[in-house]
C-alpha cells in the first residue's frame, strides 16, 4: 500500500472536516439500529440480552447465568501465569498511586464574610457500570483503569460488563484484575445490550446511575442515545492517536508508535503531523513494511486505518501543526520534538500528552499510572481522562450565624424584589416574630 502525505494548507475544507470527524461519522450511521436494540432490551430484559449475544457475539449462553460466579473468578486466577499476574499487580498499583492523590473526603467551609460560611460536601455516586470491551482482544487494562478510581472514590456498588468468549466464559485476566480492584459484580454481556441493561435493568442486572468505558461505534451510539436516562460518562469511542514531530524525530520510532493505536480496529485513527517533509517521506516509506510484519487481524485493522482515518499530514510549521492538533483534539497525543516541553506550550486540546520518544502510547495504556480511558471524537476540547472525580459528586453547603444572616438580609431582599420573587423576599422580611404581611 502507498501512504499518502497530505499537505494541510492545500486541503479543501471538506477534506479537513472528514479528517477531523474521523469515526464520529460512523456513530451517526448506526444510531437507528442501536435505538431498536435499546428498546428491545428495555421490553424483554434478559431474554433480549441473550438473543443479541447470540446474534452479534455468536455466543449461545445456554443455561449460563449472566452474572459470573465467585468460583469462575477463583478459577481464573489459577489459569493465569505468575508473570501476567505480577504485571497486573504492578500496573494496578501504579494506577492506584496516581489516582489516590485525587481523592477528596468530607467537606470544608470557607468564610465568605463574617458569619457567612459556604463549602462543598463530597460523596461517591451510588453505583457505577464499567464497560470493558473485548471484540478485538482482551483488555484487563481497561478493568483497572476504570475500577481503581471508582473504588478509591468509594462507590458502594461497582459492576462490570464485558462480552463473553466463544464458550461463554470471561477472559481470565479481566476477572483477576476485577478481583484485584474490588469489583462487586461481573456480567458476561457486551455491546449495545449491555449498556441498555445497565440503563434500564433486567431480571439479572440491576440498573446503575452511571456507565463509563470505551467501546465500538455501536457502544458509543448507545451511550449517546441513553444520555439522560443515566450518566454515560466521557465519550470514549474508537481509538485515536496523533504524533506531533519535527525533523529531529527518529522515523523508525515514529512508525512503531504510529501503529499502536491503529491496531485497535479498522475504525481507529492514527496521524503523524509534522512540518518536516523529510520525516514524512521516510515514515511513509516505512509504514507498509511494518504493517506487513503484523499478524492478522492486526494487519487488516492497521491497513484499514491508513486507508481511512490515518495517515501523514505535512504542515507549514510546528505552530501550524499544533493548530491542527488542537482542532483534532486527539485522545492520545505524543510529542517527539527537539524540546517537547517547549512544544507542549502550543497544545490546548488532548486527552493525554506523552512527552519525548521514550513514552510510546503502550506505556501509558498499561502501566504508567495515568488513566488511559480518554475522551475521543474531539471531546478532549471539554472532557478529561477518567479519574476519581468521575465517581464523586459535590453538594454545596451553607451555614449562617446570626450576624451573617443580618449581613445578607437587605441584599437578598433587594435582589428578590428586583427580580419579582415575592415569596423569596417575604421569607426574610417576615421571618422575625412580629412581622406581618400588612
Amino acid at each position: 500500500m502507498k501512504i499518502e502525505i497530505k499537505e494541510w494548507e492545500s486541503l479543501s475544507e471538506i477534506s479537513r472536516e472528514k479528517l477531523l470527524l474521523r469515526s464520529e461519522q460512523s456513530i451517526a450511521e448506526v444510531e437507528e439500529n442501536v435505538q431498536e436494540i435499546i428498546e428491545t432490551v428495555k421490553r424483554k430484559g434478559d431474554r433480549a440480552v441473550r438473543e443479541y449475544t447470540l446474534r452479534f457475539d455468536k455466543v449461545d449462553m445456554g443455561s449460563k447465568p449472566l452474572r459470573v460466579s465467585e468460583q469462575e473468578i477463583e478459577k481464573s486466577e489459577e489459569m493465569l501465569s505468575n508473570d501476567i499476574k505480577e504485571s497486573l499487580r504492578f500496573s494496578v498499583e501504579n494506577v492506584r498511586r496516581f489516582h489516590q492523590r485525587q481523592k477528596q473526603e468530607g467537606f470544608d467551609f470557607v468564610e465568605i464574610r463574617e458569619g457567612v460560611f459556604a463549602g462543598e460536601r463530597i460523596t461517591p455516586i451510588t453505583s457505577a457500570g464499567l464497560y470493558v470491551p473485548r471484540g478485538r482482544g482482551s483488555f484487563p487494562s481497561m478493568v483497572y483503569m476504570l475500577a481503581v478510581p471508582a473504588k478509591i472514590a468509594g462507590v458502594p456498588r461497582i459492576c462490570m460488563v464485558t462480552p463473553p468468549c466463544e464458550d461463554g466464559s470471561v477472559d481470565p485476566a479481566c476477572l483477576f484484575a476485577a478481583r484485584l480492584c474490588g469489583v462487586d459484580e461481573i456480567y458476561r454481556v457486551g455491546g449495545v445490550q449491555a449498556i441498555a441493561a445497565l440503563a434500564f435493568g433486567t431480571e439479572s442486572i440491576n440498573p446503575v446511575v452511571k456507565v463509563t468505558g470505551p467501546g465500538s461505534v455501536y457502544v458509543s451510539a448507545a451511550k449517546k442515545l441513553l444520555y439522560g436516562v443515566l450518566d454515560v460518562g466521557l465519550p470514549a469511542g474508537p481509538s485515536e492517536s496523533v504524533i506531533l514531530a519535527d525533523e529531529s524525530a527518529d522515523p523508525e520510532k515514529i512508525t512503531l508508535d504510529l501503529l499502536i493505536e491503529a491496531e485497535h480496529g479498522s475504525d481507529s485513527s492514527a496521524l503523524l503531523i509534522t512540518p518536516s517533509r523529510e520525516l514524512a517521506v521516510k515514515v511513509a516509506e516505512l509504514i507498509p513494511d511494518y504493517i506487513a510484519s503484523l499478524p492478522e487481524p492486526r494487519k487488516t485493522f492497521v491497513t484499514d486505518v491508513f486507508s481511512g482515518y490515518g495517515g501523514i499530514i505535512k504542515t507549514r510549521s510546528m505552530v501550524s501543526g499544533a493548530e491542527v492538533v488542537n482542532l483534532f483534539a486527539p485522545e492520545h497525543l505524543q510529542i517527539q520534538t527537539r524540546d517537547p516541553f517547549q512544544t507542549l506550550s502550543l497544545i490546548k486540546n488532548a486527552g493525554e500528552i506523552l512527552l519525548g520518544d521514550r513514552v510510546p502510547f503502550s506505556t501509558a495504556n498499561y502501566s504508567v499510572g495515568a488513566n488511559a480511558v480518554l475522551p475521543t471524537g474531539g471531546k478532549a476540547r471539554t472532557c478529561s481522562a477518567v479519574s476519581v472525580r468521575d465517581f464523586i459528586k459535590y453538594s454545596s453547603l451553607v451555614y449562617l450565624t446570626e450576624e451573617g444572616y443580618n449581613t445578607l438580609k437587605p441584599h437578598v431582599i433587594r435582589m428578590a424584589d428586583y427580580e419579582g420573587f415575592v415569596a423569596h423576599g417575604n421569607a426574610l422580611k417576615l421571618r422575625e416574630k412580629g412581622d406581618t404581611l400588612s
